[in-house]
């Protein structure tokens, strides 16, 4: 709960990603905040092109095994079908859940009770898409084929579609939120990368220090970094950052026209997933254990000290233009196309990409207090589930902050959202949640894999 019943008079946000710009966004609209100053802190111009949620495409889905998630995600969903995904920023075509003949990351166990919260949580019907059906579930290839277009690989053994699942255009949907706040007129933007934090007395936060020199100090601090985030707090056993690998090629048009009917795919076995065509771009990606990338870098809290701690950091191309996927994720998609569309397994990708998430050991987001510094407020964690709830997940976010559970579904989350009791059993959290991909591996390993 809130750490002060009195609002503070000044919020100082740290980035302006999902979790920074939806939290400014609801801060500016609740009246008990009229009379606080907001400002929002961004280290690169909006939008950062390294960002999360800058991108093509996320895909936007109630399919999850945790039933909490997963009525979040279908409350949000009433937003993206309306203002939020108008203009082509939400396109509900349909995400396909596939399994494979073998399954070694316990893609089963998470599809199955994905099925069953969309079927008897939400409510949706059971069967075929032209007789009203909303989840359709597949029985063997011959079903995966009849909803799988022009694909003509080895599509897996068994699944299911859920039609009411689509895509979100990434970063079209963050201009609009970022619209959203500034039509308010209560929010200061401010272009500036942070130092560090502004510690007092070792039991509170009173603001941030810039690079600049300069010093921003606020009643209310609020963390929202992203992958950055162990930078500027020591979060060793309770979130780290890990790399995921992005890749896109282009189309011809009769390839955008044979494909772009299709649902996404998301494949439960292996992480792997390909988002329907746009454009003439197709995307494929893995929702993995991804890359750490270890950083040794002065105790974030106590940096006079002199102590140092190592911890993954983001490494992208704002910082080397020359980072693209390792070997090993580039071969990772290429096998994938070359199953499901073997004409396009050799087709070159026109650019690649690391993106970051932030993991926590059972990827439930980290929203609460910091619980040693008073004037902190930590909101991170998002684990590559979190840009779907972009319409609402800052209402849900400031009602923690506010100390307010809205129902007994706010008091869930919050409580899922606070800070651990216990950490990790290592420094680096590599999730124990459903991934695919190989767990453990380090990003310079697999970058010197190239140069050899």
């Amino acid at each position: 709960m809130s750490q002060s019943r009195n609002l503070p008079s000044t919020i100082l946000i740290i980035g302006s990603g999902v979790f920074g710009l939806g939290t400014a966004y609801a801060l500016a609209q609740r009246l008990e905040y009229r009379n606080t100053k907001i400002t929002l802190l961004d280290r690169l111009d909006f939008p950062a092109q390294d960002a999360s949620s800058i991108d093509s495409s996320r895909i936007v889905r109630p399919d999850y095994p945790d039933a909490a998630y997963s009525k979040l995600a279908s409350q949000a969903r009433k937003y993206w079908r309306r203002e939020w995904g108008a203009d082509g920023r939400y396109t509900e075509s349909g995400l396909c859940l596939l399994l494979d003949e073998t399954d070694q990351n316990n893609g089963r166990d998470y599809m199955d009770k994905s099925l069953e919260n969309v079927r008897d949580k939400l409510g949706l019907k059971v069967g075929r898409r032209e007789e009203g059906g909303k989840i359709t579930v597949l029985n063997d290839l011959n079903d995966i084929r009849e909803v799988i277009k022009g694909m003509d690989g080895d599509l897996g053994r068994c699944g299911y579609v859920n039609w009411t699942s689509g895509w979100a255009q990434a970063e079209d949907a963050m201009k609009y939120l970022r619209t959203l706040v500034e039509e308010t007129g209560r929010v200061e933007f401010q272009r500036a990368e942070l130092k560090q934090l502004l510690f007092k007395n070792g039991d509170s936060v009173e603001g941030a220090e810039l690079t600049s020199g300069e010093k921003v100090t606020a009643d209310l601090t609020v963390l929202a970094t992203g992958a950055w985030t162990p930078k500027f707090l020591d979060l060793r056993g309770i979130a780290s950052a890990s790399g995921q690998i992005l890749t896109y090629l282009d189309l011809t048009q009769e390839e955008q026209d044979r494909l772009g009917s299709n649902p996404s795919i998301l494949n439960e076995s292996n992480g792997m997933f390909i988002i329907q065509p746009s454009n003439r771009v197709l995307k494929v990606a893995r929702h993995g254990y991804g890359y750490a990338n270890p950083t040794t870098i002065p105790h974030p809290e106590r940096p006079e000290s002199g102590e140092k701690i190592t911890v993954s950091l983001p490494r992208t191309k704002t910082d080397d233009p020359n980072v693209n996927v390792p070997p090993e994720g580039g071969k990772a998609c290429r096998d994938f196309l070359a199953r499901y569309l073997p004409d396009l397994a050799d087709r070159p990708f026109t650019h690649t990409r690391i993106c970051w998430y932030t993991d926590t050991p059972n990827s439930d987001w980290l929203i609460d207090y910091h619980p040693k510094y008073k004037g902190l407020f930590v909101t991170t964690g998002g684990s590559g589930h979190a840009y779907k709830f972009l319409p609402i997940i800052g209402d849900r976010i400031v009602d923690v902050l506010s100390g307010k559970d809205r129902n007994q579904f706010g008091a869930e989350l919050r409580k899922k959202w606070q800070w651990p009791k216990q950490k990790f059993r290592q420094d680096h959290v590599w999730t124990d949640d459903w991934r695919g991909g190989r767990k453990g591996m380090i990003l310079d390993e697999e970058l010197t894999r190239a140069k050899l």
